[in-house]
């Protein structure tokens, strides 16, 4: 690459933080205008918005952007066409508007605007179009340009760039924690040398001089390792606090896009909300913005598809046809934030919840027939629980709420909703501000070293003689006045289990974890202590794996994994009874296992396909097409399809066709995995009998397998 070509790309990074301005700045005013006002504020919000396209164009054009260029001429000529009173703001020519904003959005790579599909418009071209060209605007003059303050000199740094600092900033984080286990193993070491001078007193002459000398020497080494811990331990503290404040963003980084993704989800179902936010100017550490803004995402889904009705419903109801959504952010103490997302709509239907949770397996009909609304509620974060009756990218998997869990927890925080019919829902996520190292359990479960988070854990304690009963084939304990299920750990983590030496008569060691009002008593070999780690994320292929959220440098060198608590909880309710003191290694099952057809015509993606359900223990065989998958169909047995829809000879809505109109396939499970992604061809694929319907934009392993472990 040319330096020139070098160049021009560093332009584009600039431009891109531009363009994310804006683009901002486009899309708030477009809301506004739908909102209504004085012709006056409306005026202004149009001058607003002419000034954004037109510099977003000359920006453009400078790093040679042509498709972004064009869109902005054309946002441009509307709005000076409004500028020029010639014409008005109607729904219709507005959603265009919108619709082009997003296209932008995509085109430069703006983060946050991509939330929304881009839906590729033809060019827009308005009835009111003037006859006679626009009269050119001039550039704005270099005069016109704020001055920058005397001493305010700026640089500006890729993220990237501050990541990687940040990075190694927290990597003197383990030699902070190593220089800690130093100073212990030299106290250790100093407690043994005064042993050896005790017993050695009676011998007296030369040797107890040495001892003593040695003493001295160990005990001085003790205080020098100390002063030094201490002050390495402050240095490594402010060099990491100072590195993360160069990545404090505000709350308006992730939040910006949201109004628009709340208008453009409701036009897709006909319902009409405004989006409120506050507390945009509060800063959080980027990684917790960038963790946030998936889960924010999908609550403001699970609110527009859930909870807001129709207009026409609200009314009847009493309610304004145009609901509320309010999305705040607030400081709490303890440098802990607050995220409030509320809507006014119809609240959540706690029977439908209790009948999705027996339906998918989260629960058992016993169990929700003892449950408060409130923890009835809880249920929907539980994986698989929904009350969508269509099984979308967007809805009807039951992964959404769980995701927000997961994220909660992976940062370190919680999740809670409260909900009154006809009265709205409100969800509530408690999270740190800044990254930071935690304060974790260390334990060891067939010779493996384990965290878990200790704000999940409620104690640890060792379970002797007959403590633990077995009652209905499961194990359990009664502590506190609570009946807890005990399950091994190295079971529910698939790990050979085996009996430590002189486990039995020690007693069985649990440690009693769980989120919100579940609890569930982990049995280990050993719990070892509790300490402050730092946590680092897992890298593809391994970025979600079931039971672990991150992992660790212990300040020994070794590698210790941090459990996900959610997932434990989750695999805890699925696994089957097995006593605790079965150790040995489980025998194979003798169950076949479910046996899927994959129609992919793309050999890249058919083997993706076949590697990611292969190891989660399925037998695949692959088709090259519709038609081929069709005719395997006919001549083996399968338990559930996999296809894609766009292949040649037989695509995959006419293959699901076929399936459901052949008297011996008609009941088996279809997934079509596409890159078609409208509302159109969703409503297709249910028309033709597909089970599910997963947009590869939105592809990940863990949607796939949830997906087809749904259906079999």
């Amino acid at each position: 690459m040319s330096s020139t070509d070098d160049f021009l790309q560093q332009l584009r990074a600039t431009f891109r933080v531009e363009a994310e301005e804006h683009l901002h700045v486009i899309s708030t005013g477009l809301l506004q205008l739908e909102r209504g006002g004085a012709p006056a504020q409306r005026h202004a919000i149009v001058e607003d918005v002419f000034r954004a396209a037109h510099s977003l164009k000359g920006a453009a054009r400078a790093v040679e952007l042509r498709d972004v260029e064009s869109v902005c001429q054309a946002l441009e000529d509307i709005f000076a066409a409004w500028k020029r009173r010639e014409s008005e703001p109607t729904p219709a020519v507005l959603d265009q508007l919108h619709s082009r904003v997003t296209r932008a959005a995509a085109l430069v790579g703006a983060p946050g605007y991509a939330t929304t599909q881009p839906q590729r418009t033809h060019a827009v071209v308005p009835a009111f179009a003037p006859a006679a060209p626009a009269p050119a605007q001039p550039q704005p003059s270099a005069g016109a340009m704020p001055e920058a303050a005397p001493g305010a000199a700026t640089v500006r740094v890729g993220v990237d760039a501050l990541d990687a600092r940040l990075l190694e900033a927290e990597e003197m984080l383990a030699v902070k924690l190593g220089a800690g286990q130093r100073v212990a193993d030299l106290r250790g070491l100093a407690q043994r040398v005064q042993a050896w001078r005790r017993e050695s007193a009676a011998a007296g002459g030369e040797t107890r001089e040495r001892l003593q000398a040695l003493e001295r020497q160990v005990t001085g080494l003790v205080r020098v390792a100390e002063q030094e811990r201490t002050a390495v331990g402050k240095l490594v503290d402010e060099l990491v606090a100072n590195s993360k404040k160069l990545l404090q963003l505000p709350f308006s980084t992730i939040a910006a896009p949201l109004p628009a993704l709340v208008r453009n989800l409701c036009r897709e179902q006909g319902k009409e909300a405004d989006l409120q936010v506050e507390g945009e100017d509060i800063v959080l550490d980027k990684q917790v913005l960038d963790t946030l803004k998936d889960p924010l995402i999908h609550l403001l889904r699970n609110c527009v598809d859930h909870g807001i009705e129709a207009p026409a419903e609200r009314v009847r109801h009493g309610k304004p046809a145009r609901a509320q959504v309010r999305l705040a952010l607030q400081q709490l103490a303890g440098s802990k934030v607050q995220i409030t997302l509320g809507d006014d709509g119809a609240g959540i239907d706690t029977a439908k919840v209790k009948a999705s949770a027996v339906k998918h397996g989260a629960a058992t009909g016993a169990e929700v027939a003892a449950l408060t609304d409130a923890q009835a509620q809880a249920l929907i974060f539980r994986s698989g629980v929904s009350t969508s009756p269509m099984l979308t990218e967007l809805s009807g998997r039951g992964l959404g709420l769980a995701i927000v869990q997961e994220r909660a927890v992976r940062l370190g925080g919680d999740v809670a909703v409260e909900s009154r019919p006809g009265a709205g829902t409100t969800f509530r996520i408690v999270v740190p501000a800044m990254r930071a190292t935690f304060r974790g359990i260390l334990v060891q479960a067939a010779g493996r070293m384990l965290v878990l988070p200790t704000p999940h854990v409620e104690r640890a304690t060792i379970a002797r003689g007959d403590a633990i009963r077995t009652v209905e084939g499961r194990d359990t304990i009664a502590l506190d006045g609570r009946v807890l299920p005990v399950v091994r750990l190295a079971h529910l983590l698939e790990l050979p289990d085996t009996q430590p030496t002189g486990a039995a008569a020690r007693g069985t060691p649990l440690v009693i974890a769980g989120s919100g009002d579940e609890r569930v008593a982990f049995a280990v070999d050993e719990v070892l202590d509790e300490q402050e780690f730092l946590a680092k994320p897992l890298l593809p292929p391994l970025v979600r794996v079931r039971n672990v959220a991150s992992a660790t440098v212990l300040p020994t060198g070794g590698i210790a994994f941090i459990l996900h608590v959610g997932d434990l909880l989750h695999s805890a309710r699925r696994a089957p009874p097995r006593p605790v003191e079965a150790r040995d290694a489980p025998a194979p099952s003798s169950t076949p296992r479910p046996s899927i057809l994959v129609a992919e015509d793309s050999i890249t993606s058919r083997m993706l396909i076949k590697g990611i359900l292969e190891s989660a223990g399925y037998r695949v065989t692959t088709a090259l097409d519709g038609l081929d998958a069709f005719n395997r169909l006919r001549a083996e047995a399968f338990d559930l399809v996999v296809s894609d829809v766009e292949m040649p000879r037989l695509n995959g809505f006419d293959l699901t066709a076929r399936i459901r109109g052949d008297r011996k396939l008609a009941e088996l499970p279809v997934v079509l995995v596409t890159a078609l992604d409208s509302r159109e061809h969703r409503e297709r694929g249910v028309d033709v009998g597909a089970n599910a319907y997963i947009v590869k934009s939105s592809f990940d392993q863990s949607t796939l397998l949830e997906a087809v472990g749904r259906l079999l």
